[in-house]
């Protein structure tokens, strides 16, 4: 597989999910109908209940790409802890990481593919659904196709636009000091994952796992890229949960970036040397 001046010979594809196997299953319904297919999917499962499991046993039966779920038990948001779990199972050099409620646009892997650089990672945005959209999709599991004029669309329209050749002209430059990270559509060198020790488990509850992480890469040399116009998904709608933690999570981001830690404590490291993470 060569793609941008990067020749990248495997892709692990590691999608979060918790307690939503009908917008999962939407969601991997995108993931095989790809231009270029990755080399294999893992699924982090925050604990979810058995429907999910169901769910992924029977979309392993007719998937062309290897599956593998990984699961923990439900003690909380745990997603930073999940996300270590799941990308230390990856066997691919280059990993891309979604969350598992969004809808792929049928290029995705590859515009980010595209889009790779060595001594870089890729960070793309995303297009909001409103309930009833999502709600439609779910229900069918049908992929609608969607575009900037799409009824259903909360936000962020012109994010459905795609135009590869204007995406590679301004990645490089555009938002450079804004937006570091966004967990549902980004993409690294497995190496400078392992660099900086993955996610910070440091974060249960919502917010500042993906500035952290993103902060830290940056803070080790590597230089963002940005997929505007290009690295589609659409976000499925949901509630706001989980943020229990919001003001402690993201104090301890802003200590963390202030002190200049690159490398967090509490991260993949032990999951690359024991293999315990919870595969089945």
């Amino acid at each position: 597989m060569e793609m941008g001046k990067s020749k990248i010979k495997s892709v692990s594809l590691v999608i979060s999910t918790y307690n939503r196997p009908d917008a999962l299953k939407v969601c991997l319904e995108s993931s095989i109908r790809q231009t270029v297919l990755p080399t294999e999917i893992i699924i982090g499962d925050d604990g979810s209940k058995k429907e999910t499991e169901l769910m992924i046993n029977e979309f392993k039966k007719r998937s062309p790409v290897v599956i593998h779920h990984v699961w923990h038990e439900d003690n909380g948001f745990r997603l930073a802890m999940m996300r270590n779990k799941s990308m230390a199972i990856a066997k691919s050099e280059y990993i891309i990481e979604i969350d598992g409620d969004i809808i792929l646009h049928p290029c995705f892997i590859e515009d980010h593919l595209s889009e790779a650089r060595k001594g870089c990672y890729v960070k793309g945005g995303r297009v909001n659904l409103n309930r009833e959209l999502s709600e439609e999709i779910c229900k069918t599991g049908k992929l609608l196709p969607i575009n900037m004029l799409t009824k259903g669309i909360e936000s962020k329209a012109e994010n459905s636009i795609r135009l590869p050749w204007l995406a590679h002209l301004i990645s490089p430059f555009y938002r450079r000091n804004r937006s570091g990270a966004l967990g549902c559509n980004m993409s690294f060198w497995k190496s400078d994952l392992i660099r900086i020790n993955g996610y910070d488990e440091f974060y249960e509850g919502w917010g500042g796992e993906d500035g952290d992480f993103g902060c830290r890469l940056q803070m080790s040399g590597i230089k963002k890229r940005y997929l505007k116009f290009s690295g589609i998904v659409y976000h499925l709608w949901h509630e706001d949960k989980y943020m229990y933690n919001k003001d402690l999570n993201f104090n301890y981001s802003m200590s963390c970036k202030a002190r200049g830690i690159i490398r967090c404590e509490n991260g993949i490291d032990k999951y690359l040397k024991n293999n315990e993470t919870g595969i089945r």
